[in-house]
């Protein structure tokens, strides 16, 4: 017998990279038929899956078939269905939220944005407004099922960073810490929850901040953290030793993020920090996770993913100087700015 080959050639990695939607629609159709949730009993033949999913069932079966092959379930030899480890995480009320990420991040409105890449790289425009007519937050306030879901995406994606970040960063000296944006309040709570210290700011508009009393109440600190409703495109509040902004300037056109830069820095007082929390991409030909994901900020938010030196000159731009990076357990780091 010939050996086998030690790699696999090129032409097959770049198919293999080209390829690698049909993994992604599969697995975002079991999400969508809720297969995950409809096993949550115990195995069940596609016959008996067929009518709660509304599905045929011979072609029902060749789906879990597949779903098989990547090993979210299991096939018996008489042919039911059960599910295993990694199918346990894509039922709804899993931890990591990976049904709701999944739903969001390879569902229509990233699906059909980049679809219309080409477009974004022709014009420097989002795909998405070409498609849908208008920009990403603006479709989400008009969709209320997908903008929840989107939430929860967010969760499931940045799930790990809060504590992450919490842990990292020296808290325990500051005073009052300004989360700007920080929509339900998780990373705030992770902070005050770790550091008994500080007092907590979040800052959002009305709409966005619903569910923070109650996440700030499960971690104890609602007593040492208060919700001031805003819109960081005009004001952000005063007072503040540290104002976070966890990926909120990844969200924005160059002159957005100035903007909201620049309200930071009329309301910091001397000696108060910006404490931007996003992937910091690094230079030349190493791999990221943040690489491919500049490609959905370039099509779908009209946002993007920087390198260290790319943060540095658009602080600048907005009269702060950063100071230093500081990574984190998780993949994100915190780039740390101060008045010029």
């Amino acid at each position: 017998m010939s050996p086998q080959p030690t790699s696999v050639p090129p032409h097959v990695q770049l198919i293999q990279m080209a390829t690698g939607c049909w993994v992604s629609r599969v697995v975002w159709t079991a999400a969508q038929l809720g297969i995950a949730d409809h096993l949550t009993s115990g195995a069940k033949s596609a016959a008996d899956l067929a009518r709660p999913t509304r599905t045929n069932p011979r072609a029902l079966y060749r789906f879990l078939r597949t779903l098989a092959s990547l090993g979210i379930v299991t096939q018996s030899p008489d042919q039911t269905f059960a599910l295993t480890q990694l199918g346990e995480a894509l039922k709804s009320d899993a931890p990591g939220c990976a049904r709701s990420t999944i739903l969001t991040m390879a569902g229509r409105f990233v699906w059909k944005g980049l679809e219309e890449l080409p477009y974004s790289l022709e014009t420097g425009q989002t795909a998405m407004e070409k498609v849908f007519g208008m920009p990403l937050f603006e479709y989400l306030a008009q969709h209320r099922e997908l903008a929840a879901q989107f939430s929860e995406a967010m969760a499931g994606l940045h799930g790990a960073e809060a504590p992450a970040v919490a842990e990292a960063y020296d808290f325990p000296r500051l005073s009052v810490v300004v989360d700007v944006g920080g929509a339900n309040g998780n990373m705030l709570a992770h902070i005050l929850a770790r550091h008994p210290g500080p007092r907590g700011v979040l800052f959002d508009r009305a709409n966005v901040v619903i569910d923070a009393p109650a996440i700030l109440r499960d971690a104890g600190i609602e007593s040492r953290a208060r919700i001031e409703h805003g819109d960081f495109f005009e004001s952000v509040p005063g007072g503040g030793d540290a104002y976070i902004l966890s990926h909120i300037i990844h969200d924005w056109s160059e002159e957005q993020c100035l903007t909201i830069l620049r309200n930071c820095q009329k309301a910091m007082k001397p000696g108060a920090k910006v404490l931007i929390v996003e992937f910091v991409l690094p230079e030349g030909n190493a791999p990221h996770w943040g690489k491919l994901l500049d490609m959905i900020m370039l099509a779908i938010t009209g946002g993007q993913e920087r390198t260290a030196a790319e943060y540095s000159a658009l602080l600048a731009g907005a009269g702060l100087k950063m100071t230093r990076i500081i990574p984190t357990a998780s993949d994100v780091s915190i780039v740390e700015a101060e008045l010029m």
